[in-house]
């Protein structure tokens, strides 16, 4: 068993030797190659065969139309089961079937985040509908934040312990060979202290207890824990399956400028699309998995960025494939990435998105993993690679060949070429496909206010304008937030310059727990 989690344990090339380094270096400059030869095609084929590039450009505006609209029916379908989901009464429907024997391991990790961050996301966890007593909090400290931080989760632990059925603390420490100072090393080493001062001092059975991984700013609506029992109790093969809320990132929205909601609002509605595409679904920041299953899989990933995602390759390869998300439709809510200071939220953004598109370090781990575990179908391997290697490439050319490129032909072309037909056709087809497929806007606009929280006293209800107003910035943020901070990612992923992990800042506004859940815009439809 340790030497099978160690080989999926890989995080870099450099974790191997021989022709394995060769092979996995190799697949590490796989996606930065496919993105630079798509951007650098176009660009030669503006320049010395402009007809080519015209014609291929065309094709791809009606693409991305059709895909526009494909992903907008998908994101009303979510919208749809998200509102569903929030209506219904999940203790009522829960009591129908034995729960009781559930535990809730909640692991919140922290680095240096204020305290009234920490304090909101704590209260939210009592405000909770059900048991407390189920829930097991752990306060992940970090060792390196230095004792006042470590004194400070002491201080919330006896603050709190009272009100559920456990509360520890864990001090991750620093400088362990082999890790990765982030997220995935202090969450591997709270799970790990947790079953040993929590589950097996009080003998509860592994199979018994759910996982929620939470980033420190996680909100939890009040009926989360019961609608996660339910499905953990009723869905086929709960051992094998990882449980994925949809994040909102609505705790501060109000008091965020139009780029960073527009950039937090849009990374929702991806979520949510992916959600009713589960066959292309890995899990993300928030989570939940079974205890058992995590252990087996010597928990998260403790060298690298994105163990988020990375403990779902983690699980479906060491169980041979017979792994999954389930989407559960329902949300929690998080802090919306910003500053006081606008061009510092830029750069925040810039590094957060940065950070979420380093999960292209999955690509080559995929690929190489489906090499040696040939038990799994070659049909389910080959879809997951294409699944992920076109994701980040979409992610990292489409919209610079959308909104950039797509005008090269017109500007690089020959004179012969724009005297033709075809050179005056181009904008007239470009502008147009984009105009039609900028209607999907309309959709995001009237899901986004419904998502929104009540408004703050101190806004004026004239915000509402520029909350539907912000939707045009939307080609900016695709560029500037998705394709560059990508192809960043990628390029060095290539170049072997690794990303390590950044603790996104929190500057939030703290409501209170009656303002930012309880009579959140979603939850008024069900008080």
């Amino acid at each position: 068993m340790a030497e099978k989690r160690i080989t999926l344990h890989i995080g870099r090339a450099r974790d191997l030797s021989g022709r394995h380094w060769v092979f996995y270096r190799l697949l590490e400059i796989l996606p930065a190659f496919l993105s630079w030869t798509t951007l650098l095609l176009i660009v030669w084929l503006s320049i010395y065969i402009p007809s080519w590039a015209a014609y291929l450009i065309i094709a791809f505006s009606f693409f991305w139309l059709l895909k526009t609209v494909y992903l907008s029916i998908h994101l009303r379908h979510n919208w749809k089961r998200l509102l569903r989901n929030m209506a219904i009464d999940w203790r009522e429907r829960l009591s129908h079937v034995k729960h009781e024997h559930l535990r809730h391991l909640v692991i919140l990790p922290f680095y240096n985040e204020p305290q009234e961050t920490i304090e909101r996301s704590i209260e939210a966890l009592i405000h909770t509908k059900g048991n407390k007593k189920c829930l097991l909090i752990v306060l992940a400290a970090e060792e390196r934040a230095g004792e006042a931080v470590i004194k400070t989760a002491y201080n919330f632990r006896d603050k709190y312990k009272e009100q559920f059925g456990d509360f520890i603390v864990t001090v991750h420490p620093k400088d362990v060979p082999g890790e990765m100072a982030g997220k995935g090393s202090n969450i591997s080493f709270a799970a790990e202290k947790a079953r040993v001062d929590l589950l097996d001092k009080n003998q509860i059975a592994y199979t018994n207890v759910i996982v929620s991984a939470f980033d420190i700013d996680t909100v939890v609506y009040p009926d989360y824990f019961n609608c996660l029992s339910w499905h953990f109790l009723t869905t086929e093969d709960p051992l094998h399956t990882s449980f994925q809320p949809v994040p909102l990132y609505n705790n501060n929205i109000w008091d965020a400028p139009a780029l960073a909601r527009v950039v937090a609002v849009s990374s929702t509605f991806w979520q949510m699309i992916q959600q009713e595409r589960p066959e292309k679904l890995a899990t993300f920041s928030s989570h939940s998995i079974s205890f058992e299953a995590l252990y087996r899989a010597n928990y998260w990933q403790r060298n690298m960025v994105s163990e988020d995602s990375r403990i779902y390759w983690n699980l479906f390869f060491s169980n041979e494939g017979n792994y999954r998300v389930l989407p559960l439709a329902y949300p929690v809510s998080m802090d919306t990435n910003f500053t006081i200071r606008f061009f510092k939220t830029l750069r925040n953004i810039y590094r957060q998105h940065r950070r979420w598109t380093w999960g292209v370090e999955n690509v080559p781990y995929i690929i190489y993993q489906s090499m040696y575990h040939k038990s799994i179908p070659l049909t389910k391997r080959l879809r997951a690679i294409f699944v992920q290697v076109d994701g980040f490439w979409s992610l990292a050319t489409h919209p610079l060949i959308l909104f950039l490129l797509g005008w090269l032909p017109i500007v690089l072309g020959s004179p012969a070429f724009h005297v033709t037909v075809l050179s005056y056709n181009l904008s007239s087809v470009a502008r147009t496909v984009l105009t039609l497929a900028m209607f999907g806007l309309v959709v995001s606009a009237v899901i986004s206010l419904s998502l929104l929280p009540p408004r703050p006293r101190y806004h004026r209800r004239e915000r509402f304008v520029f909350m539907v107003l912000q939707w045009i910035l939307v080609p900016f943020t695709m560029i500037i937030f998705s394709a560059i901070p990508g192809l960043e990612s990628q390029t060095r992923l290539a170049l072997g310059r690794y990303l390590g992990f950044w603790v996104t800042p929190k500057h939030a506004r703290v409501f209170s727990i009656s303002e930012s859940v309880s009579t959140s815009g979603l939850l008024k439809r069900n008080v």
